[in-house]
């Protein structure tokens, strides 16, 4: 710790007995790289696909609706190097306050109680919170978050810690972009090229779109910052559908360049894939997913991914899998009453 770090140190019950060991508040923009570099470890150790840069991670921990960097995020540090991270925030989704919490440690340093450390100080800030904001406690209030089936580690501090799988998600990917062929539109739809006016429009279709999906957040003005200042956004990527002035469905895609030299692949991510419910069951899906994929053929791009949710209302999995997508790594969701 530094001179400087002195107000920021935190004391936590259940700390290892590590040499060197210190737990901190985030102290400024010099933490994002280091935040970064941790993040790439550990993601890169678990076989996770997403890896931001500095800036990336910035734009899109800056911008969570609620989140206060300074309350809500919690390092680890051995003689002064980051070595593991939590955070959590809270919404309301459908109806009752979800908390979720987040975290990883470096690989070095796992099963040695740093991890646990850290989870317990985010579920105790998770009932901080709730006892602050009365709209995200009560009985209904239910605690947890995701460990995929490449994470053993996270899944026994999970189910250690009293929590229980309750759903699941699957990252897919399509690993032959190279043949990827037009698939023609619907009848009376057409793709224009995105310009920045119709970035509202867009936006709030994609939010409507998921409107009847599991737990569906509404999203925020936060949300539409983060969407559109992301350093590596290049919405001529993005196949958007319409139907005269109204959006139909679009595909949001970004070529992540950090995470593509960090794993050495040349992919692109359908970050959001959506139909609004009018123009549903017309194939206009996978018409856009076809112009996806020759877009991500054409920028030299040999795979593409994508994340869905394994009970998806629209059955979205077999149309990817009917697309030459496949499961690549499945995630369990966990759960327990914020009380218990």
């Amino acid at each position: 710790m530094t001179p400087t770090d002195t107000g920021l140190e935190v004391t936590l019950p259940d700390a290892p007995g590590i040499p060197g060991l210190r737990f901190r508040r985030f102290r400024d923009a010099s933490d994002w790289a280091p935040l970064a570099a941790l993040q790439r470890d550990a993601a890169i150790a678990d076989q996770d696909d997403e890896i931001p840069s500095p800036e990336n991670l910035r734009v899109s921990v800056e911008n969570k609706p609620g989140f206060v960097i300074a309350r809500d995020m919690l390092i680890a540090e051995v003689d002064g190097r980051i070595v593991g991270e939590a955070n959590g925030t809270a919404t309301i989704r459908d109806g009752y306050p979800v908390h979720y919490l987040f975290g990883r440690v470096h690989p070095t340093w796992r099963r040695r109680g740093i991890g646990r450390a850290l989870f317990r100080w985010n579920e105790r800030r998770g009932k901080e919170r709730a006892a602050a904001e009365p709209q995200l406690g009560g009985p209904s209030a239910v605690i947890g978050g995701f460990a995929s089936e490449f994470e053993p580690g996270a899944e026994a501090l999970f189910e250690s810690e009293g929590y229980r799988p309750f759903r699941y998600a699957f990252t897919m990917i399509h690993r032959h972009v190279q043949h990827a062929q037009p698939i023609p539109m619907p009848a009376g739809l057409e793709t224009r090229p995105v310009t920045p006016d119709q970035h509202r429009q867009i936006f709030d279709a994609d939010d409507e779109a998921f409107h009847d999906h599991f737990e569906h957040r509404p999203a925020t003005e936060e949300d539409f910052v983060a969407t559109f200042a992301q350093p590596d956004l290049d919405t001529s990527l993005w196949k958007i559908a319409w139907d005269g002035d109204q959006i139909a469905g679009g595909i949001m895609t970004t070529i992540w360049n950090s995470e593509n030299e960090a794993l050495g692949v040349k992919r692109g991510w359908l970050e959001s894939v959506f139909t609004r419910r009018p123009w549903r069951r017309r194939g206009l899906a996978r018409a856009l997913i076809g112009a996806t994929l020759v877009e991500l053929r054409e920028r030299g791009m040999e795979e593409a991914l994508l994340g869905v949710d394994a009970e998806n209302p629209t059955g979205a999995l077999a149309l990817y899998e009917g697309l030459g997508f496949e499961v690549k790594v499945r995630t369990r969701r966990y759960r327990k009453p914020l009380e218990s």
